[in-house]
């Protein structure tokens, strides 16, 4: 099914507000939690998305010193979740522990490993950010590129992109690496705080494995019908 292509981020500030997204979402099988609502609920919330069967990305982008990041992902892992982040920026070290600790975790807890993906660059920073804020004298599909690469080299299993920087990532890193794209726009939706974004069929069209969806799903005055839209959009486009 196409539509099992979309996480719907859960970007809401209490386990409350995410029950009931949940609840009127119902045909939705793969939801994102991320820092707020983690930070919120704790673990409760994974267990009250689990308890319905349905799968998760937590998106909590671990970024530290390459110990911290293990410890981190190896506990994260033990929750039996399905996608995980972390910063691309952490170094190879680092994400190679990650993919160690996290294979460590989910074992000792007797749950299949999360895939563990990097964020390449946040779709919040634009080109000229990337260049005069961060400093960063790389193009930003080469800065991408990279550290995808060196993500995959690190033994990771995807990466985090915008959808703008899919198609050459895709060509380069094979079929077998997972692109997860947030900052998806449909044509009818406020852009809002996004820099680099496409619409949701052009995205898959590119090659992108997952769409991650928030606020013009949750903000919608109907959800559900914005989510059907959406899913309809994709279907045309199989």
């Amino acid at each position: 099914m196409t539509n099992d292509k979309i996480i719907v981020a859960l970007d809401v500030p209490d386990e409350q507000a995410a029950i009931a997204l949940v609840d009127r979402l119902e045909d939705v099988t793969f939801f994102k939690v991320g820092l707020e609502l983690f930070t919120s609920t704790g673990p409760k919330i994974l267990e009250v998305l689990k308890s319905r069967q349905k799968r998760i990305f937590l998106d909590l982008k671990f970024d530290d010193i390459p110990n911290t990041v293990a410890g981190a992902c190896r506990s994260a892992a033990r929750y039996g979740v399905d996608l995980l982040t972390i910063h691309a920026t952490c170094g190879i070290e680092a994400l190679k522990a990650a993919t160690e600790a996290a294979q460590e975790g989910a074992a000792k807890a007797g749950v299949q490993p999360p895939k563990l993906i990097a964020i390449t660059l946040l779709t919040s920073i634009s080109a000229r950010q990337l260049a005069f804020d961060l400093k960063i004298p790389l193009e930003l599909p080469e800065y991408a590129l990279e550290m995808a690469l060196l993500a995959q080299e690190s033994g990771l299993d995807g990466v985090v992109c915008s959808p703008q920087e899919v198609a050459q990532l895709r060509q380069t890193c094979g079929n077998d690496f997972l692109l997860v794209c947030p900052g998806v726009r449909p044509t009818w939706a406020d852009i809002g705080d996004q820099k680099r974004s496409l619409t949701p069929a052009q995205a898959i069209k590119a090659g992108a494995d997952y769409l991650v969806i928030g606020r013009p799903i949750t903000t919608a005055t109907e959800p559900e019908l914005a989510w059907k839209r959406i899913s309809e959009e994709l279907i045309a486009v199989a």
